[in-house]
């Protein structure tokens, strides 16, 4: 996973192909956005809960595929953070609608979203596209991901519901506060992908 929508992290060779098995995955993992939403609304918690345990699957197995045979491609550094943004809002949106999570919680991750869009559109408007994947960004979206089908498991009084409630929430503040981490460190690598870029340059403006 990125938070560029297009730099990679990796020095190995990108390719332009499209219809790769890693790529294939992630676009199914976006045609599942629309369904986990719709189940999500209409309370067929079973269905939103299958969605996004294969969206879980789904999204360990693509980059774990295109690492292990070399089929990095630049549709995937694209397809693979959009999904999980897509994801991460349709989740918000549901589960606040449902009155599953805090209001506050969804705009503090939501600001977080806003923070980096303006990086980024900083970063494109220097000439740069993006930024290489961070471990600690990585960290923060499995551990919403995993917080997330908890949280829903949790609106219950049964057992599983007590039992799901807590570690939901440790999951949901982890990604809460590595979320913004992360945010902080890009910020940092940002600044030394400018400041690199400027140096190259002046050279040639002597």
């Amino acid at each position: 996973m990125t938070e560029d929508l297009g730099a990679s992290g990796r020095t190995g060779r990108v390719s332009g192909r499209l219809f790769t098995l890693p790529n294939v995955l992630s676009m199914l993992r976006l045609v599942g956005v629309p369904l986990f939403l719709w189940a999500i609304v209409t309370r067929r918690d079973g269905l939103a809960l299958l969605v996004l345990a294969v969206s879980g699957i789904t999204d360990y197995a693509d980059g774990k595929i295109a690492r292990t045979f070399r089929m990095e491609s630049r549709l995937g550094q694209f397809l693979d953070p959009v999904a999980d943004r897509l994801y991460i809002l349709s989740t918000l949106v549901g589960l606040a609608w449902r009155e599953i999570i805090p209001l506050w919680f969804v705009i503090v991750l939501l600001a977080r979203e806003a923070v980096m869009f303006v990086m980024l559109l900083h970063l494109r408007s220097r000439g740069q596209i993006g930024l290489p994947v961070h471990f600690v960004g990585k960290a923060a979206t499995f551990s919403l991901l995993y917080a997330f089908p908890l949280l829903l498991l949790a609106h219950g009084d049964d057992l599983i519901a007590n039992l799901a409630r807590p570690i939901g929430w440790a999951f949901a503040w982890w990604g809460l506060v590595l979320y913004w981490l992360a945010a902080v460190l890009y910020a940092i690598q940002a600044k030394f992908v400018l400041s690199r870029a400027s140096h190259r340059r002046a050279p040639r403006a002597r």
